[in-house]
């Protein structure tokens, strides 16, 4: 400590850091898939490095749990951490509650972690901290699966009223295979329950001063070390935010970020911290000698001789003040890219920007702009989803031209096989997640309730009986598009379209998918004037069915503010 009197030993204190992104975490699990994870643009490196400078400035030493997946994406950043002096021990390879495992596939969890984790640090991995906090009367099952595997601890458990006193403060325990410490997070005992005070959304969300002084005062309940923990996404003001999570969890996450850095500044100026190995004496234990550091496997690159010729496909992304999408879809459709070229096309991208308010344009330059396959078009006005559909359609260079949204709420890898169905008499392959075999997560029910209620009239009205009507995700034969005009442009203009298809005779195939929740960002759709448009397009298209009107379809006046 830099300003610490030497002669004063300050209490000690177990910290432990929690090394996972915010894409990780609990709050958002059921929004955010573990395929996806990739997609999203990773933090997790840049705010260890900071919590790393943070240590070293006050000369504190820490055990870092460290998500396998991590890891592995980053084993660099594993050894940076041991090369510190801190202890790295295991979060798990996934961010997986234990409600979702077996006792086999926790073996195999722990095992993974450990061997991706004890290869980056040249340590044996001796700690565990699960990804949830535990409760010992259900959850106890896995300290003798841990102790089996040879881990010297656990870091898991939240203790809660009822519990032996002994159990929440650190305790050695007999199992089956042996004995294993267990490290409870640190609780304050109210009387009528235990509150939670060792770190994270308990310092930011409660008021510090309380906070300050039940730390203060543990060391006159029990003589064992108090253990604190931060993630290192706490440290991360700037993050991107999963705007599709309830208030509730976006308080949870969000809130007082901006907290955590001078609280931890604190605590490492008060007390004297050290990792879970160093207080157990593990320390010189824990070092492995790797010896010299091996070249990686090399990887065989087979030839990829092409059998066939790649069908050239262009991709449509219209894009509507979608700066906070942006970097979720550049990673997206690099891996898309390559999904389709196994699966025989070749992909090229148009994105129109729709007249947008933020940096959406710049950010497209900056992403996609040196692309050989991708051109940017700017709409000078506001003109609305379908017109961006179109715009992209007679400018695209292929016979073949799909749709997506922006903010990725169909899977676009899903194209490598809608592509397949556009045959020589299909006009459109359209998802559809209210096919039998497609489904729908997180999208809130009212929102299903208009949806489904306006596929059921246009089911009633148009020759084809569809599941959905109205999804942008799609795939078109170019030429029965190209000269199409709209009455609509913005959000029914996806309707429209493909009432004009069916009104004409064109083949629609529908391609059961799943409709996820928008995670960045908020939909553009007003609710309101998109209900009384679907209702008035309903009407002239029934007209240019049954009585066969020739006149155009007049835009719908509730919805010209929409697509201003």
């Amino acid at each position: 400590m830099n300003n610490a009197d030497n002669n004063v030993q300050r209490p000690r204190h177990l910290l432990t850091v929690l090394v996972e992104d915010y894409f990780h975490v609990g709050a958002f699990e059921t929004l955010i898939q573990r395929r996806n994870w990739e997609n999203f643009e990773t933090r997790y490196k840049q705010n260890t490095l900071k919590a790393l400078d943070l240590l070293d400035e006050f000369g504190a030493k820490a055990t870092f749990f460290v998500l396998g997946w991590i890891g592995e994406q980053d084993p660099e950043l594993v050894r940076e951490i041991a090369a510190r002096g801190h202890e790295v021990a295991s979060r798990g390879y996934y961010h997986r509650s234990l409600r979702h495992l077996s006792p086999e596939e926790f073996r195999i969890d722990l095992e993974r972690a450990a061997s991706v984790l004890s290869e980056a640090a040249g340590q044996r991995i001796v700690g565990y901290r699960s990804a949830e906090k535990l409760n010992y009367g259900r959850d106890g099952w896995i300290l003798d699966i841990l102790a089996e595997a040879g881990y010297e601890y656990d870091a898991s458990f939240l203790p809660n009223r009822g519990v032996d006193t002994e159990k929440r403060f650190a305790h050695k325990i007999e199992v089956n295979s042996g004995s294993i410490w267990e490290f409870p997070y640190s609780t304050k005992d109210l009387g009528v329950g235990l509150l939670p005070i060792a770190g994270g959304n308990y310092f930011r969300q409660i008021p510090y001063t309380l906070m300050r002084h039940a730390v203060s005062g543990w060391s006159e309940v029990t003589e064992q070390p108090f253990v604190s923990y931060f993630h290192v996404w706490e440290l991360d003001p700037e993050q991107p935010r999963i705007s599709a999570a309830s208030k509730f969890n976006r308080i949870r996450h969000y809130r007082k970020l901006d907290k955590m850095e001078w609280i931890l500044r604190e605590n490492l100026a008060a007390y004297d911290c050290v990792s879970i190995a160093e207080h157990l004496g593990l320390t010189a234990n824990i070092v492995q000698a790797n010896g010299v550091e091996s070249e990686p496997p090399a990887v065989e690159v087979h030839s990829s001789a092409k059998k066939h010729k790649l069908t050239p496909v262009t991709i449509s992304i219209p894009c509507y003040n979608e700066a906070e999408a942006l970097p979720y879809l550049a990673n997206t459709l690099r891996s898309v890219e390559k999904t389709l070229t196994e699966a025989g096309y070749s992909a090229n991208y148009v994105f129109v920007n729709d007249c947008s308010k933020d940096n959406t344009l710049e950010l497209l330059h900056e992403l996609f702009g040196e692309l050989p396959n991708a051109e940017i078009i700017s709409h000078e006005q506001n003109r609305g989803v379908a017109a961006a559909i179109m715009t992209a359609i007679r400018a695209a260079n292929t016979e073949i031209v799909a749709s997506m949204d922006c903010d990725c709420t169909y899977d676009p890898h899903e194209l490598a096989r809608m592509l397949p169905l556009l045959d020589k008499e299909t006009t459109m392959v359209t998802a559809s997640p209210y096919h039998p075999k497609g489904s729908v997560r997180n999208v809130p029910g009212w929102r299903l309730f208009l949806s489904k209620g306006a596929s059921a009239l246009y089911r009633a009205v148009l020759k084809q009986k569809l599941a959905t009507y109205t999804s942008c995700f799609r795939v078109y034969r170019r030429n029965a598009f190209a000269d199409l005009n709209l009455d609509e442009s913005g959000f029914l203009g996806v309707a429209e379209m493909l009432g004009r298809i069916d009104l004409d005779g064109g083949k629609v195939v529908e391609f059961p998918a799943v409709l996820e929740v928008r995670l960045f960002g908020f939909s553009k759709m007003k609710t309101a004037a998109t209900i009384v448009g679907h209702l008035k397009l309903l009407s002239k298209l029934a007209k240019l069915r049954f009585f066969r009107k020739s006149e155009a379809i007049r835009p719908s006046i509730a919805l010209e503010e929409e697509t201003r």
